[in-house]
């Protein structure tokens, strides 16, 4: 499976296809207007190779700011639109707190654990 690593002092982001034609992001750090594009990046990618089921692993996100979240928002909107979804996991009660507040968490997949988010598992 390809692995892709990129990133900055402030946020990082591990992406890599898994079985079940899945595309696992695992940002760690935070997410806002200075680093939104290094998820974006990696995020449309996925897309434009035709893997329409995004899984985000947050557990390492430590923080996410509306464009962070705009940048999920938008990757939900192409995912939906060729019959994927995104699908968050583990976020920390900071980053909940954004997506609770505005609504966004009623349009995400949310899971609790890792497992039950990937192709295959439950």
């Amino acid at each position: 499976m390809d692995r892709q690593h990129i990133g900055s002092a402030r946020l990082r982001v591990d992406a890599r296809a898994v079985d079940g034609g899945a595309e696992l992001l695992v940002p760690v750090g935070e997410l806002d207007h200075h680093t939104a594009e290094l998820l974006r990046a990696p995020l449309d990618a996925a897309l434009d190779a035709g893997r329409v089921r995004l899984v985000v692993d947050c557990a390492g996100l430590d923080f996410c700011d509306s464009t962070g979240l705009n940048v999920l928002l938008g990757a939900r909107l192409r995912a939906e639109a060729a019959g994927g979804a995104v699908h968050l996991v583990a976020m920390r009660p900071a980053v909940a707190r954004v997506f609770r507040i505005t609504g966004a968490e009623a349009v995400f997949t949310v899971h609790d654990t890792l497992a039950t988010a990937l192709p295959g598992s439950g």
